[in-house]
């Protein structure tokens, strides 16, 4: 083959153009890899990081805080009086309504006269009786007198007109007592009551015998409740802390208003005080009884209700205060979430105190100025940056946390 036929053979799109198969792989290969790179396009761009979470914050408050001390107790007339049958017959009449005031001296039980009457009749005629004896006592002992000059009766017959009269003068004294406990017999038939104040439900009905050792002993009670009392109990330790605060009488201060809370939740208008303590320490509670008045003009307030009373007992300086909401709990510590100046939060372990209304008193890990998460503080974490925007408490809002 000469130089000619040569060139022609292997010339491309010549007549005899061949492409060996290696060559042809690698063109696919490479081919292919350029083809890949085109449909894959460029590299993707970074993501955008996500805003910083929005959360509502409030500086904590510094301030003079008043200390209350609550405690439960029951209220109880400021005199009770039972009302009971001192003598013995069957009950014929009820003259007061169940549960409605009465008057001292109102009339509110009749047990049936007639016995009564008919005892004091005959006390009576007795006394009558014995008062003629004693007159004609009398009588005879004037005329021993008379005669006794004339020795017309003798010293002895004197002497028996003395005893005698003297005799009959004790009869009549023993009648006139008899009338005197038959009167009280009869007037006890008349049951009225002692005190002003509210008449209880009757423990006896119509026609049913009452009287001493009967079992309708107690007819009712009437209790005065205005002012009403209320027993609260004290422990040892209140008790002396107050004992050793109170100063002498003559420079005691104004006494301490005390708030009632009713078991519906409401507070009574009408603030109470201290009356009296009780005499002894309770061994088994180790408690002593305290008495509490509160006036009680509408009768609103009756023996027995639950009473929630509480006292300021104290004023802390200078405490430190947060929304209580503000507060969480995690394992039984409580920790807030403060915001820095730069945004970022800083979760913090605190030791609450007190709580005054919505708010709770914070006696270590706040300062004052601390800004602290209110709401959203479960979209947060340690070091975490933050949108924070002012929070303002609602009426829903409080009345939630109370």
């Amino acid at each position: 083959m000469n130089h000619k036929h040569t060139q022609h053979l292997f010339r491309p799109g010549g007549p005899g153009f061949t492409i060996r198969p290696a060559l042809l792989l690698i063109s696919l290969i490479v081919g292919a890899a350029l083809t890949g790179c085109d449909k894959d396009g460029p590299a993707p761009a970074a993501a955008t990081p996500p805003p910083p979470p929005t959360v509502e914050v409030t500086e904590v408050k510094q301030q003079d805080v008043p200390i209350h001390q609550e405690w439960v107790g029951s209220l109880d007339g400021m005199v009770n009086a039972q009302i009971l049958a001192q003598v013995t017959g069957y009950l014929v009449k009820q003259n007061y309504q169940e549960g409605q005031p009465v008057k001292k001296g109102q009339l509110l039980y009749e047990i049936d006269p007639r016995t009564f009457q008919s005892n004091l009749d005959q006390a009576r005629a007795n006394l009558v009786r014995q008062e003629a004896l004693l007159k004609t006592a009398r009588l005879d002992m004037d005329r021993v007198e008379r005669l006794l000059p004339q020795n017309a009766v003798s010293v002895r017959d004197r002497d028996n007109a003395v005893g005698k009269e003297a005799s009959y003068e004790a009869e009549v004294l023993a009648a006139k007592a008899a009338v005197e406990s038959s009167q009280l017999s009869l007037g006890f038939t008349r049951i009225t009551s002692p005190i002003d104040g509210i008449a209880g439900l009757s423990q006896a009905q119509l026609g049913n015998l009452v009287g001493p050792g009967s079992a309708n002993a107690v007819l009712t009670t009437v209790s005065q409740v205005d002012p009403i009392k209320a027993y609260i109990p004290l422990s040892e330790q209140q008790y002396l802390k107050f004992e050793r605060q109170r100063p002498n009488d003559s420079e005691a201060p104004p006494p301490v208003p005390l708030e009632l809370t009713l078991a519906d939740g409401s507070v009574y208008p009408h603030p109470g005080k201290l009356y009296f303590a009780d005499r002894q320490v309770d061994i088994k509670t180790g408690t002593i009884k305290v008495a509490t008045l509160f006036p009680n003009p509408r009768n609103l307030l009756r023996p027995g209700q639950y009473a929630k009373i509480r006292a300021v007992v104290q004023t802390k300086p200078n405490a430190l205060l947060v929304p209580q909401r503000a507060v969480a709990d995690l394992q039984g510590k409580s920790m807030v979430a403060v915001v820095n100046p730069d945004n970022t939060v800083a979760i913090r372990m605190v030791k609450p105190g007190e709580t005054i209304g919505t708010e709770w008193v914070i006696d270590e890990g706040l300062k004052p100025g601390d800004k602290v998460i209110v709401e959203g503080i479960q979209k947060v974490k340690n070091g975490i940056k933050v949108d924070p925007k002012p929070w303002k408490e609602t009426a829903t809002t409080a009345q939630a946390e109370r």
